[in-house]
């Protein structure tokens, strides 16, 4: 292997590794690459006990290093995680392969047949922080729409990624998959980093998952396309005809069932006319969310902190949430335009058509009636394993997962036409 401390030169050797085993698993029948991750879910089921001990090393660390509630949430892996991760990477294996589909075909009056098949995008970097259970989901979403992974992990993560790609590349290897389908970046060295955003044509597609700060340094320095989100600043608006027991029980699932997903509400509007505010309000505090309203949600419920400007537009993934009191739907979905993040947003609501509404005016990748945010996931929408929230408008949106690590190519089948 190149040597590690020269990170341009060792991303090159392991892209040209990944191409090998990409061109290997682009023509890899359907059964095969089931079998084989299957075989890796087994492998990782069978290392739970060495991949809890290496996550405990990084969770010490981590806490030492005092890295927040939320992140230790997502860092986190016991026997439960760890069993739910082999359990996603076996539901990867029974989905339905895109590689080869036709998307559409047609005749053109010359008799040349032209038809679109989704074919595999090839090399797939994805850079991430503290979820280690992103190491099994991308690596299985990869072989299985045909493409070769290069991951590179957060340095919080590194014992834990190493034991779950150690795990995994065995199994898939029982199972007939290249090893070098799925790599690891052996390095923490934030270059290497650097060297994947730089290094077009040797990866084709880099995916990052992590905070803020990782997302956009990756969307200004990559050479390589980039499919990503930036913030996950989610809303949900509670409309004058929603019913209030619905209405509560959404809102706290929204945003205390886990704080510090991408999908956790963060902005909580109340239709000015919604008839029990401060219950809604008092219920979403009780929990033990920290609410800051603005002027006239504390009218109603004086004993919230003051919401300042910076709020509506941050990204709490903690027990924190903003609330405002809106002047019907056109001002909700407003604030949603002026403040939200294009990730998710939900409203509650019994008039059907004012959610119609809702739906098609809020341009957002996942847009909810009557349901949490928090299924803001690519499992809860039937698609396995994803391997991220995309918020863009080209290729993929919403999350992602097989059908968005594929592209697809014409292919024409004639009987000696030429254009002449």
């Amino acid at each position: 292997m190149a040597d590690a401390e020269n990170p341009t030169e060792l991303i090159a050797e392991m892209g040209r590794r990944a191409r090998s085993a990409a061109l290997v698993l682009a023509s890899m029948p359907s059964a095969r690459k089931a079998a084989a991750l299957a075989s890796a879910a087994e492998s990782i089921r069978a290392a739970s006990a060495t991949i809890v001990a290496a996550n405990a090393e990084d969770m010490t660390r981590a806490a030492d290093a005092g890295l927040s509630g939320a992140l230790l949430d997502r860092l986190r892996l016991d026997e439960a995680r760890v069993a739910a991760m082999a359990d996603g990477v076996a539901a990867v294996a029974v989905l339905a392969d895109p590689v080869g589909q036709v998307i559409d075909s047609s005749e053109r009056p010359n008799g040349l047949k032209l038809s679109r098949v989704r074919v595999p995008i090839g090399v797939i970097g994805i850079i991430y922080e503290s979820r280690p259970n992103v190491t099994a989901d991308a690596a299985a979403l990869c072989v299985m729409a045909g493409n070769a992974a290069i991951l590179r992990g957060g340095s919080e993560a590194v014992n834990s990624n190493r034991a779950i790609h150690a795990a995994l590349v065995e199994g898939l290897k029982a199972g007939g998959v290249p090893a070098d389908a799925v790599q690891l970046v052996p390095t923490t060295d934030r270059a290497a980093v650097g060297a994947m955003l730089k290094a077009d044509g040797v990866i084709d597609l880099i995916i990052p998952r992590g905070g803020k700060s990782l997302v956009a340094r990756v969307q200004a320095e990559a050479r390589v396309p980039v499919l990503a989100h930036l913030d996950g600043i989610n809303h949900v608006y509670v409309h004058a005809s929603a019913d209030p027991a619905m209405a509560a029980a959404v809102v706290v699932d929204a945003k205390m069932r886990r704080t510090g997903v991408c999908g956790s509400m963060e902005t909580l509007l109340i239709d000015r006319d919604y008839a029990v505010a401060p219950a809604l309000i008092r219920g979403l505090a009780a929990t033990g969310c920290e609410v800051r309203g603005d002027a006239r949600a504390r009218m109603l419920v004086p004993e919230i902190a003051a919401a300042d400007a910076a709020d509506w537009d941050t990204e709490y993934l903690d027990a924190i949430a903003s609330v405002a009191i809106v002047d019907g739907l056109d001002a909700a979905v407003a604030h949603i335009a002026r403040h939200g993040s294009h990730h998710t947003d939900a409203i509650v609501a019994e008039d059907a058509v004012v959610a119609e509404r809702f739906l098609t005016s809020v341009d957002s990748a996942i847009v909810l009636w009557n349901a949490s945010t928090q299924f803001a996931d690519g499992g809860e929408f039937g698609l396995g394993a994803e391997i991220g929230i995309a918020t863009g408008r080209l290729h993929a949106r919403g999350p992602v997962a097989l059908e968005g690590l594929t592209t697809y190519k014409w292919i024409g089948r004639g009987t000696g036409q030429v254009r002449g």
